[in-house]
């Protein structure tokens, strides 16, 4: 059996090996690496896919949070209401912007931002919502939606772990991630389903004035050289990088399929132990039927009960095999983002969810051996 990786970027890189490689030299002879062609033609293809009018790459997803904000026109001391549970770059901007952030619990089964706590959190200071769709699946945007138009209020979908994924809506409609809010933020790095080789993320609209204002800002401030007409940033995708990203397109529907495929493995291997929880879809399904693509599977993620996450984590260790616990400190508790009218009686969900999770290899190159050495290591251990 070949050694187990929490992401196995090689294994992927020797099946599209021959298109980057002519990619890059394509690049390297040309030496268009600022907005040349292969970037323009990511840009057109990812508009495609997504079905959204405006695609505006930049230089990497928390990049494209704080180009949002931008857009958007918050000014310091509005508040922004996000999820407690998650990766520390979705407040990290709204503090460089002198933003205020309220953090909310998330709900128990899908560990999604808690549409209840949003609607308790507004307040005549809260100008926008960021739903962040967390380890390959969407928030409850029809709730969250509902809400933001009740208290008009703008809608920023952190989309860096779910491109890809789809949410239909009560009424039908059926979109991509991160096209459902006023604009939505993704992140190419390495490990995310669709990765470059180094950092690069984008920016998705359908509002034109927005989208001609965040492509100013990405270069910036300028729509004609030299001449700056709104405050930007440096913030460009490389032509290398829009290159890979151009050899993985195609192929992302295929890798998540093979994500889902691996779940549904682990889930038919956990299923009915008493110290496992699976992962659940905001849809309620398991995210892995044949003709269901809600569920992307960035991680999968299990929740392991009766306080024995951690010994796990160390045996799993012990046993060569990798895994992640996202996220082992809620935000609320990190120093950075500390805030005296936080209490801990709010955040109970985050809390336990810091204390459970795990999350076990997922990429495009597992193989059947390795999963049931995976599984079986775990549910040794649990029974023993």
């Amino acid at each position: 059996m070949k050694k187990i990786q929490m992401v196995d970027l090689q294994g992927q890189y020797r099946e599209i090996q021959s298109e980057v490689n002519e990619r890059f030299t394509s690049v390297l002879e040309s030496a268009a690496f600022i907005n040349g062609p292969e970037v323009q033609e990511f840009q057109k293809a990812l508009e495609a896919y997504l079905g959204v009018k405006h695609v505006i790459p930049c230089a990497n997803g928390t990049d494209a949070l704080q180009i949002a904000m931008m857009g958007l026109g918050l000014q310091p001391g509005d508040e922004v209401i996000t999820a407690d549970f998650t990766f520390a770059a979705t407040v990290e901007v709204i503090a460089l912007l002198g933003l205020t952030s309220v953090l909310v619990d998330v709900l128990p089964d899908t560990f999604m931002i808690d549409p209840a706590a949003v609607a308790s959190a507004i307040t005549p200071k809260t100008k926008a919502i960021v739903p962040v769709h967390l380890f390959g699946q969407t928030a409850p945007m029809d709730e969250i939606m509902e809400i933001a138009a009740k208290h008009n209020l703008k809608v920023i979908e952190d989309n860096a772990q779910a491109i890809g994924a789809t949410f239909t809506s009560v009424n039908g409609t059926k979109k991509m991630a991160g096209t459902i809010g006023d604009v939505g933020a993704t992140s190419f790095f390495p490990s995310k389903n669709l990765g470059c080789y180094g950092d690069g993320g984008a920016l998705f609209t359908n509002d034109d004035a927005l989208a001609h204002t965040l492509r100013g800002i990405v270069n910036h401030g300028m729509y004609e050289r030299y001449h700056h007409d709104v405050v930007g940033v440096n913030s460009r995708l490389d032509a290398l990088q829009a290159a890979v990203l151009n050899a993985k397109l195609p192929r992302l529907d295929s890798y998540n399929t093979k994500r889902r495929t691996t779940a549904k493995a682990y889930n038919a291997a956990f299923n009915g132990h008493p110290d496992i929880e699976l992962p659940k879809t905001v849809n309620g399904c398991e995210g892995i039927c044949d003709s269901c693509d809600c569920h992307v599977f960035h991680q999968y993620t299990l929740k392991i009960t009766h306080g024995k996450r951690d010994a796990l984590v160390a045996h799993l260790a012990s046993e060569a095999i990798p895994c992640g616990v996202y996220y082992p400190i809620p935000l609320h508790r990190q120093k950075a983002y500390t805030n005296e009218s936080y209490k801990e009686t709010d955040f109970t969900v985050t809390n336990a969810l810091s204390e459970q999770v795990v999350s076990l290899p997922m990429h495009t190159e597992l193989d059947a051996a390795q999963i049931s050495h995976i599984t079986k290591t775990i549910l040794n251990f649990l029974n023993s």
